[in-house]
């Protein structure tokens, strides 16, 4: 049995479709918004038209374990917890630098059939239980993109809700303000990759940049909490001109976003260009705080990047949270989510028991 037939088995009808004429459906996931005719499958090639009746991916994983928030990377939000990750397959985006290409680009690449044998059938309860018996605080939906599996996630973020965990997407932010407000009465956290200012570059990445920067603001003003994170690719994105144009953006927006700048190496497609250096990085964490942004963290470099690792009051800059990489060494924030020293509120979400986690130091994924 080919991998496509194996995923159109493992599917539902859709909440997020439109009806249109003569069994044409409109996917309304992402922010492609495709007509999909009567046998034809979306961009994405994972959802796709059956009779009608928009068929999207139910019932599965192909990735499943317990990491590190930080590795999503969310540093603001319930910093030092564990969160159940959980990914399918299939993306609305074909980036040449993907690093989970195997399982994003499913159905599209050669080679992509030997993600058949990661696939595993388990209901939404069985996840959820998972995440209990690990102590996780949080569920996440990550490794590929999670708009496009928008149904399957909310079935088991309800489920995480009434649990006590909480919910974050992993997400390009490609997205659409009905995913968005078909998500916000169970989706907490929004992590969005802001790639490019270039709307050339978007194209030539399968999207537009208009709808990514509109849903960061729609999320945003639904009250979810946004992350965003830029991967700075030498001769891609790295010119002081659109950092400038990335940190001016995310400070329109509010600036208690916390903004990661993150170290690009060759992968997938775009083997050509160099990593990314530390002096990259942290002109990018410049030109942040020059914009006002009160959080600028520089990630995938553990100790290669000085103190900008930790978090800082905004305001009286008392070191607050010690990290290295996705160890916290030290958490100083009150369960009211203060700063101890001067009493200022830092934007986030926090745990209510800063004691459990000093000292804390996480180890190797639990993969399940």
């Amino acid at each position: 049995m080919s991998l496509a037939e194996q995923l159109d088995q493992l599917t539902r009808p859709g909440d997020l479709a439109e009806p249109l004429e003569e069994k044409t459906v409109r996917c309304l996931a992402c922010a492609h918004a495709c007509r999909i005719r009567e046998g034809k499958r979306g961009i994405c090639q994972i959802r796709f038209n059956q009779e009608g009746e928009l068929q999207v991916p139910w019932g599965y994983v192909s990735s499943l374990q317990v990491d590190p928030i930080e590795k999503k990377p969310f540093y603001h939000f319930l910093a030092g917890s564990d969160a159940l990750t959980f990914g399918m397959l299939g993306c609305n985006l074909q980036c040449d630098y993907c690093q989970n290409w195997i399982t994003s680009q499913a159905l599209r690449e050669d080679g992509s059939e030997r993600v058949s044998g990661f696939l595993r059938k388990i209901s939404s309860k069985e996840i959820v239980d998972y995440g209990v018996h690990y102590g996780a605080e949080v569920v996440a939906s990550s490794y590929n993109e999670p708009l496009i599996t928008s149904e399957w996630a909310k079935d088991i973020f309800s489920k995480a809700g009434k649990a006590g965990l909480k919910q974050v997407y992993v997400s390009n932010g490609f997205a659409t303000p009905e995913v968005l407000d078909y998500l916000n009465p169970v989706l907490e956290g929004f992590k969005v990759d802001l790639k490019t200012m270039q709307k050339t570059h978007y194209r030539d990445l399968g999207g537009r940049l208009e709808p990514v920067l509109d849903s960061i603001q729609y999320a945003h003003d639904l009250g979810m909490w946004v992350e965003i994170v830029t991967l700075i690719v030498p001769g891609f994105n790295d010119t002081p001109e659109e950092l400038n144009e990335i940190a001016g953006f995310i400070q329109s927006v509010s600036a208690d976003i916390p903004w990661h700048v993150t170290a690009f190496r060759p992968d997938y497609k775009m083997t050509d260009k160099p990593r990314t250096s530390p002096a990259q990085l942290l002109k990018a964490v410049e030109i942040g705080f020059k914009h006002g942004l009160k959080y600028v963290y520089p990630g995938n470099m553990p100790g290669g990047v000085g103190e900008f690792e930790n978090t800082n009051c905004h305001n009286c800059q008392t070191r607050l949270i010690e990290r290295r990489g996705y160890i916290i060494l030290n958490y100083r924030i009150t369960a009211g989510g203060d700063c101890p020293d001067c009493g200022t509120r830092i934007p986030g979400i926090w745990t209510e028991d800063p004691e459990s986690l000093n000292p804390l130091s996480p180890g190797d994924p639990k993969v399940i």
